[in-house]
């Protein structure tokens, strides 16, 4: 006993101060894509052409974060010019024609279902529901348990059964093999609930967009409250969004 009570000592206390204390995170991070009006409009067309997910207008010279994976190739094509990735992991939209940016979004606050907050109060209980993804955003999810994060101190927390839930969290491009038990947890919950959609897989299809196995968006068979972009969102921009939205 006396070793585990040295060892906190130690140790003292891990957990993040966010949201009273700022977060920086590691230059190697790619949040919230800047993009650069006056960049030439050959050079917007070349990172068009380019992107994996079709996910920049070279017209309008804006991207839509819903599409993008972040992988860089148009920072790396256009030297910065003409998109550049900040560190800013504040990504959340309430409404999913705001993920189509040029680098600005509105206050999602200001966008929250101020209903629900008067619904929940302070507790808020969430079914998380891996519709054909990778792991990678079920990952990022899973570790806002872990002592650093510690969503509980929010009155957040994840459930295993939908009907002890408040809403879903949906991951993955939702797989025709998955759309029924999705529907099924979907239905499970009691109303009023919630229902937020994570990562580019679940917005937009990601990298499956196209397949015929897959559907292009949950929000094409649901009606979604949180849109949080990301390939895979990183532990805070979810954070952020949970306690944005809902706190």
């Amino acid at each position: 006993m006396l070793k585990i009570l040295r060892n906190r000592l130690e140790q003292g206390c891990r957990t993040s101060g966010y949201p009273k204390e700022k977060i920086e995170l590691p230059p190697r991070y790619r949040g919230m894509p800047k993009i650069y009006r006056d960049a030439p409009p050959e050079l917007a067309l070349e990172c068009a052409e380019a992107c994996p997910q079709h996910a920049i207008d070279a017209e309008k010279k804006l991207i839509d974060m819903g599409r993008c994976v972040f992988c860089g190739t148009c920072e790396r094509i256009s030297k910065g010019r003409f998109v550049s990735f900040t560190r800013n992991f504040e990504l959340a939209v309430a409404e999913k024609d705001y993920l189509m940016t040029d680098g600005t979004l509105p206050d999602l606050a200001r966008h929250a279902r101020q209903h629900f907050k008067k619904l929940f109060g302070r507790s808020l209980q969430l079914r998380q529901v891996s519709a054909g993804g990778c792991n990678a955003c079920e990952a990022d999810l899973n570790v806002l348990a872990t002592p650093f994060f510690d969503l509980a101190r929010f009155g957040i927390n994840f459930v295993a059964s939908p009907r002890h839930a408040d809403g879903i969290v949906v991951t993955g491009p939702v797989s025709r093999n998955m759309k029924q038990a999705l529907w099924d947890t979907y239905e499970a919950v009691p109303s009023p609930k919630v229902v937020i959609a994570v990562g580019s897989c679940a917005l937009s299809g990601g990298p499956f967009s196209g397949s015929p196995e897959i559907t292009e968006g949950l929000d094409s068979i649901l009606t979604v409250d949180l849109f949080i972009p990301g390939c895979p969102p990183h532990p805070m921009t979810n954070l952020h969004a949970l306690l944005t939205f809902f706190k």
